[in-house]
């Protein structure tokens, strides 16, 4: 059985609490198991993803340690005037978020908007 999934976020704290969740639910139910599983983040949510967060910063780097990947839109980065030393170490910058959601679920990841 195939289990990648995606998981996309792009608004704010409560939903970045569901989010954090159904990682650390997902991750758990599947111990044992070989997947690989994203954070996509666009919009509005990236204002969730600084370095001295003080509500997601460890709990985003606890996901990356568990094997969660990050990815986190450039454009929206720009649209709000954020820069890489700003950004938590656990993510990675990618080009565009929507076209990142495109491309895994193209590569056959399940998506998941929590």
């Amino acid at each position: 059985m195939h289990y990648d999934i995606v998981f996309h976020f792009d608004n704010g704290p409560a939903e970045l609490n569901i989010a954090i969740s159904n990682v650390r639910n997902y991750h758990k139910a599947l111990e044992g198991v070989s997947f690989r599983s994203m954070l996509v983040v666009n919009g509005p949510g990236i204002r969730l993803m600084g370095a001295d967060d003080p509500d997601f910063a460890e709990q985003l780097r606890e996901l990356r340690a568990l094997g969660l990947d990050i990815r986190v839109c450039a454009n929206a980065m720009r649209h709000f005037g954020l820069d890489a030393a700003w950004l938590n170490p656990a993510c990675t910058v990618v080009p565009a978020g929507i076209v990142e959601l495109v491309d895994l679920q193209r590569k056959g990841f399940a998506y998941v908007k929590p």
